[in-house]
């Protein structure tokens, strides 16, 4: 049975789809600093830009880059339009905009006035609803759950009963660049600034009697759909080379129907480019929202897994005055995120104690960059 669960922390909602205690799709939602992805706003033109076929758009927070193909065709700077954030913002490059609204938001109009968000788009919890029309979504907060029924009706219930312990350490893999696999083989994963590098180790799995050659075939065969499953649960994107265990450079398009048919059931359709001269096999797979790496690193994913282990201890144990005592870049995070903090005091009943200490930096035990303090109350 496939099942939606939403697991709820202060500033954050981790959404799992699985299929028993098979994880099918992963994604993350942050109310406090939301990817902006299906947000419509009304922007302005600022800057006409014919060598790049397109323009850039002053947005609430931000510049994005409007295509002629997607309506900047024709316009001239300082016109008001309706736009609707596509991709999310990328490495110091805006966000990616579309003025070709649907057909109710261009008869109700975008109004006039200065440049502003009208409304955000849907969360990772109704985005995933939509892919999987047909599943149960399973809340571990009751409003959160509520603010959901409005959307998704009677699919939604209040599940108290945390992720299965499968699913949670499906999770936790994830967070490692490393995939380990039955038989020994493993999948290294490197995102670099122009790609993704995927690594197929073989370990111990040819050394079988079948020969090297047809042993290698039979290894990659078996790991197409998990590189894909991979691919997916991480929602890796832009250039993807991978580099398949064994076999020459020459034999190895013999895996484009298998490799091909391990991407077909990706809702964001990855192209399978060919394999290369040096063998390595090329994916494009579009960016839409931030891949998981990127999602899990820097100061606000830290701080929000701290305020997550400062959540949990506060909850077990109200005798206790807790303190997150993190790297000033941590914490001016955490203070930047107003949704975290308040859903902190509401999870709790208790305010997040921060306290900024420089000296962190230097802890060479202290990996994450911060530590809950606790002292028993009077």
């Amino acid at each position: 049975m496939i099942r939606i669960f939403a697991i709820c922390s202060p500033g954050e909602i981790r959404v799992a789809v699985a299929d028993d205690d098979q994880l099918l799709d992963y994604a993350i939602s942050r109310p406090g600093a939301p990817d902006g992805v299906g947000d419509l706003h009304r922007g302005r033109i600022i800057n006409v830009v014919p060598a790049m076929a397109g323009a850039f758009v002053a947005v609430s927070g931000a510049e994005g880059f409007l295509p002629d193909s997607e309506g900047a065709a024709g316009l001239n700077q300082g016109a008001m339009l309706g736009v609707r954030v596509t991709r999310a913002a990328q490495g110091g490059k805006g966000p990616r905009l579309s003025a070709k609204l649907d057909q109710a938001i261009t008869a109700s109009g975008i109004g006039s006035g200065p440049v502003a968000l009208l409304w955000r788009g849907p969360g990772a919890v109704e985005r995933m609803a939509a892919i999987w029309a047909d599943a149960p979504v399973l809340v571990d907060n009751a409003g959160v759950a509520a603010s959901l029924v409005a959307l998704l009706r009677d699919r939604v219930s209040v599940w108290r009963d945390g992720l299965p312990d499968a699913l949670a350490d499906q999770i936790e893999v994830l967070e490692s660049p490393v995939v380990e696999l039955p038989g020994g083989a493993r999948l290294s994963i490197h995102p670099t600034p122009a790609l993704i590098a995927i690594d197929v180790d073989a370990g111990g799995m040819t050394a079988s009697r079948e020969g090297k050659a047809r042993a290698q075939t039979s290894l990659n065969h078996k790991l197409l759909p998990e590189l894909a499953r991979q691919i997916r649960l991480r929602n890796l994107s832009g250039g993807i080379v991978v580099d398949l265990a064994g076999m020459p450079a020459r034999k190895r398009a013999s895996l484009t129907p298998a490799l091909v048919a391990a991407l077909a059931d990706d809702p964001l359709r990855p192209r399978f480019l060919g394999f290369t001269a040096l063998g390595l096999a090329e994916i494009l797979r579009s960016r839409v929202h931030p891949p998981l790496h990127e999602l899990l690193a820097g100061p606000h994913a830290a701080g929000l897994a701290a305020l997550r282990a400062l959540a949990k201890a506060a909850n077990a144990d109200p005798s206790f005055r807790l303190e997150l005592r993190a790297v000033p870049a941590i914490v001016a995070a955490l203070q930047a995120d107003s949704v975290a903090l308040e859903d902190f005091t509401a999870s709790t009943g208790q305010r997040a104690l921060l306290r900024s200490d420089p000296g962190l930096r230097n802890d060479p035990g202290l990996t994450s960059g911060w530590q809950v303090e606790a002292e028993r109350h009077a």
